[in-house]
């Protein structure tokens, strides 16, 4: 008897009330009164997401017919072919907002670092598959993960992408986690976010996580080399942040990260993205101000609304019940993806799902804390919801990807 095949139709309808949320906030903010500000390519960004609503909901429909055993059999050549283009796009792209990550085909544009995140996940995934024996013994395939990563994690700063490499890296420690690797080289490969995050807010706070950090490491593994390792790494940690904040950083990229800690050190200059976000979101009030209400959206007091403080306009439109149902939609997208994973059997579908539910929570989380000022402003879109067509293809993408995956998961057969 053949087996029953299942799609997850709540996945969809969680999707569609996300983009729902998305197209309403984009109107909104180029619409309104705000359009008299605004140029034309920028009032014709509702139309364009619209479109790509469209080329992504077509393609959702497409993937669902393909052999999942091509996404893993496939993995390393796509992996190939999407550095090739990356590195095209350092020589020959062209850049937008100081950013060289764009290649354009005819009238399509798109930054190939976004495709890329498709690519490495299904690479990682296919790889992680077939070496399961990661330990603190044999950190090798832990290694080889690292290097999946990092090449297009290098390849996005030489770019000039720094934020979305920081995606590459957040997803790399779950995924290795989930394959074996130990709990205490688990923790240590997340501590330099840590570290880094409160040695901006002051060292002596990045200081004190350092230690708590290795306090951690050695309960959970008991051994001296990783805990003394950890100690020494969150140091260099410290010591490399503080020098990045005075030596690496241009001064635009310092003045963001320094108004991140205070804001109000330049209120008027680059302390004046966070303030008024923070003033946009606060203003909503429990019900918000009504669409194409919002006095700090229709007036443009916040640059690039419609992408990376999207968030914004949803809290001072919406309110509190506005942004409430916005979270709970996400938190019920992240939990469906781990339900599904917990209910496949395959190791290449649970890493790919496991890795594409971080990679939309690092999103989440990066978009949410910039536009309420509890993370420095990095420019990262917000999932289905923030303007951009490479993202919200590649975001649509891996979520076909991981329905396709979950629709076949009884027919274990078809993966080698």
């Amino acid at each position: 008897m053949q087996d029953k095949r299942e799609f997850s139709w709540s996945v969809i309808l969680i999707w569609v009330a996300l983009f729902a949320f998305g197209l309403t906030s984009i109107y909104s903010a180029t619409q309104g009164e705000v359009s008299q500000f605004l140029p034309s390519y920028i009032l014709n960004n509702f139309s364009r997401q619209v479109l790509w609503i469209g080329i992504s909901a077509v393609m959702l429909i497409i993937i669902q017919f393909i052999p999942p055993r091509i996404f893993q059999e496939g993995a390393y050549l796509f992996y190939i072919i999407s550095i090739i283009l990356m590195v095209v796009t350092l020589f020959f792209g062209y850049e937008v907002s100081g950013s060289k990550s764009w290649l354009r085909f005819g009238p399509i544009n798109f930054q190939t670092g976004e495709v890329t995140k498709i690519a490495t996940i299904l690479a990682a995934a296919s790889y992680l598959t077939s070496r399961r024996d990661i330990s603190a013994e044999n950190l090798k395939p832990a290694l080889m993960t690292v290097l999946i990563f990092a090449v297009p994690a290098i390849l996005l700063v030489l770019q000039n992408e720094a934020g979305v490499a920081i995606v590459y890296l957040g997803i790399l420690p779950v995924v290795l986690f989930w394959s074996g690797l130990p709990y205490g080289i688990s923790a240590l490969m997340v501590s330099p976010a840590l570290i880094g995050y409160f040695t901006v807010l002051d060292w002596r706070l990045g200081l004190l996580t350092a230690v708590v950090v290795t306090i951690v490491i050695f309960l959970l593994q008991k051994r001296v080399w990783l805990t003394v390792t950890s100690l020494v790494f969150g140091l260099l940690v410290i010591v490399g942040t503080e020098g990045a904040l005075h030596q690496v950083l241009q001064p635009h990229q310092r003045a963001r990260v320094e108004s991140f800690a205070n804001p109000t050190l330049d209120p008027l200059g680059s302390g004046w993205n966070v303030l008024q976000a923070k003033t946009a979101i606060g203003s909503g009030g429990l019900q918000g101000k009504g669409f194409m209400q919002g006095t700090q959206t229709q007036l443009r007091f916040l640059p690039e609304q419609w992408t990376d403080f999207i968030f914004c306009v949803v809290g001072e439109e919406f309110g509190f019940i506005g942004a409430a149902i916005l979270l709970l939609l996400f938190a019920l997208l992240l939990l469906k993806l781990l339900g599904m994973a917990a209910n496949h059997k395959h190791p290449f579908a649970q890493l790919v799902f496991v890795s594409v539910t971080f990679l939309y929570f690092i999103h989440f989380v990066i978009n949410i804390g910039s536009a309420t000022a509890l993370l420095p402003i990095i420019g990262i879109p917000l999932p289905f919801i923030s303007y951009g067509g490479s993202a919200f293809f590649t975001n649509i993408i891996l979520l076909a990807i991981c329905l396709n995956l979950y629709f076949n998961k009884r027919s274990l057969s078809i993966y080698r």
